[in-house]
């Protein structure tokens, strides 16, 4: 495996934890949604270990980028594909969650506090295996048949 895939693998593993833990009441302070934009907003809307800001539409998000994380770190590609979406995706609610109307990203997901710093994170180390570390020759040539 490459150190891209393995990016892909622990950030892939690393989301869908992060969903599925999203998921389990105790481990979710649940607190009453302050917007009134979307009743899609309040569905399962606390935070993570008291700390990180959810719901379910961001838990089944997180569970998806996990899943496709796992499943892009069989090949070198995919993984790099992988990391470019989440460069991207990422990066946009990173920014999204600053602004201050925007930070729940519309009235459906809540992406500020906290969430801020994981997606700005996960976007930053994305970037670098997405579009900066590229494998040599000697890396691509030692795969195994």
């Amino acid at each position: 495996m490459k150190a891209g895939q393995y990016f892909s693998l622990i950030s892939g593993v690393f989301f869908l934890v992060l969903g599925i833990m999203g998921l389990i009441p105790g481990l979710v302070h649940y607190t009453e949604a302050t917007s009134s934009v979307s009743d899609a907003y309040g569905m399962g809307y606390g935070y993570i270990l008291g700390s990180i800001p959810t719901n379910g539409i961001h838990d089944f998000i997180r569970i998806v980028f996990g899943l496709l994380g796992i499943l892009a770190s069989i090949s070198l590609a995919s993984s790099r594909t992988y990391s470019r979406a989440i460069t991207v995706f990422y990066g946009l609610f990173a920014v999204l969650g600053l602004i201050p109307y925007a930070d729940t990203l519309f009235g459906t997901v809540p992406i500020f506090g906290s969430d801020v710093l994981v997606h700005g994170l996960s976007a930053v180390i994305a970037f670098y295996f997405g579009f900066l570390a590229s494998p040599g020759l000697l890396e691509l040539s030692s795969d195994q048949p």
